[in-house]
């Protein structure tokens, strides 16, 4: 019998990974589900990568295909053709490959009398609980069309500034690499040609030089026990943050970075808040909105305390002070949903919440980048030219040397 490792939320909050056997996933999902666990993510043993609530997909489906093909379903949907000769026409356009094959399988689910909603989530390890969730209250509330489009909108925003966030930090790690590369090079061949020029001078070396060239030859006299480690070291990091207890401290360790933390917390508000909108758009209550929306939140340290967070919705308290006692969202925030809740408008205002936001991080990432590539630069380049003034300063006093009169 196969086996499954399971991400859980247990009923009194905590979060656990544990090792299933079961004839198929959705057999499993079923029976824990009926144990009141929280389900964030189930894997076969031994097999691929884990999803668990992020909107990228596997590497065999495309964020781009994805999109297009939601967008051209809405798009046929609003035209007013059925959904199973909708499906048809677009896996006929469907080029061949991993996301066809899919396709396939839930056209023939649609067409044996499945639900759209259900077939997409037999494939739970390729597209998001959010997504199958929100074709779900699609087709609950008759307005697929729209719901489809919502999701369009809401992955295009978080995707466009992943990326933007990516894109900005390409260049600080370029240079920083480039630069780190650059002093590994001096300090390994450059500086060492160059003590061996002055070793058989007379004169006394000026004291950054001396230190400098101490540095270089420690360095390079220890380097067959500092490279090994070095590699050791970076190998069981990366080990460590594959496993369950790295990533979680990991996670933890980044919101109580000063800039790094808040840019986290700022950007899970966002993201969960337009999770929330756009299940509650569909008429799925708040409680299951909630539920489905927290397995959005990636840091796992902010993840835990939505369990708290549903825990509390389960018993009928207020959602914005079920939020407060989480303890991390901006008080603007709360203020904001709080009065969307009095005034029975919590799904408008959770996208202003979202915007807003989206909005302040945007111009918190630029700010950051602009503020980060002159430091870099500033600090780099102090070290380099410390390194070239000690290596030169020895030549330029011999020089000054020479120069007087005797």
């Amino acid at each position: 019998m196969p086996e499954f490792v399971c991400r859980l939320g247990t009923p009194s909050g905590e979060v656990v990974t544990r090792s299933y056997e079961a004839e198929a996933i959705n057999d499993l999902r079923s029976r824990l589900q009926r144990e009141g666990y929280q389900i964030f993510s189930i894997s076969k043993q031994g097999g691929g990568g884990i999803f668990s609530g992020s909107i990228t997909l596997t590497q065999k489906v495309s964020i781009d295909e994805f999109l297009i093909f939601n967008q051209q379903l809405s798009a046929m949907l609003r035209a007013g053709l059925p959904i199973l000769q909708a499906l048809n026409i677009l896996l006929n356009r469907q080029k061949a490959g991993y996301f066809r094959e899919v396709l396939e399988d839930v056209e023939r689910r649609v067409r044996g009398g499945t639900a759209l909603s259900e077939a997409f989530a037999m494939h739970n390890n390729i597209f998001p609980r959010l997504y199958t969730a929100s074709i779900l209250a699609g087709e609950r509330s008759g307005d697929l069309d729209n719901v489809l489009l919502r999701y369009v909108a809401y992955t295009k925003t978080i995707t466009e500034l992943r990326r933007k966030l990516k894109k900005t930090l390409v260049y600080p790690i370029i240079l920083i690499t480039a630069s780190i590369g650059l002093i590994v090079l001096m300090t390994t061949y450059v500086i060492p040609k160059f003590a061996t020029l002055y070793e058989g001078g007379n004169n006394k070396l000026p004291w950054l030089t001396q230190v400098v060239v101490a540095v270089a030859n420690n360095v390079r006299d220890n380097i067959a026990w500092i490279a090994p480690v070095l590699i050791v070291s970076i190998i069981a990091t990366l080990i460590w943050r594959r496993t369950e207890n790295g990533r979680y401290k990991i996670d933890e360790w980044m919101l109580k970075l000063p800039i790094l933390g808040e840019l986290v917390r700022q950007h899970t508000t966002a993201q969960l808040c337009r999770s929330l909108a756009t299940l509650l758009a569909g008429g799925i209550t708040l409680l299951e909105s909630f539920e489905i929306a927290s397995e959005s939140v990636t840091n796992r340290a902010l993840r835990k305390t939505m369990l708290m967070v549903a825990a509390r919705l389960r018993t009928g308290e207020n959602f914005t002070e079920s939020l407060q006692l989480a303890g991390w969202f901006p008080p603007l925030a709360l203020d904001m949903i709080g009065v969307g809740e009095r005034s029975g408008s919590l799904r408008e205002m959770l996208d202003e919440v979202a915007n807003f936001f989206d909005a302040e991080l945007d111009v918190k990432i630029t700010s950051l980048t602009a503020l980060i590539e002159p430091i870099i630069l500033v600090v780099m380049g102090s070290v380099v030219m410390t390194i070239l003034l000690a290596m030169y300063l020895p030549i330029l006093e011999l020089m000054n040397n020479s120069s007087k009169p005797h």
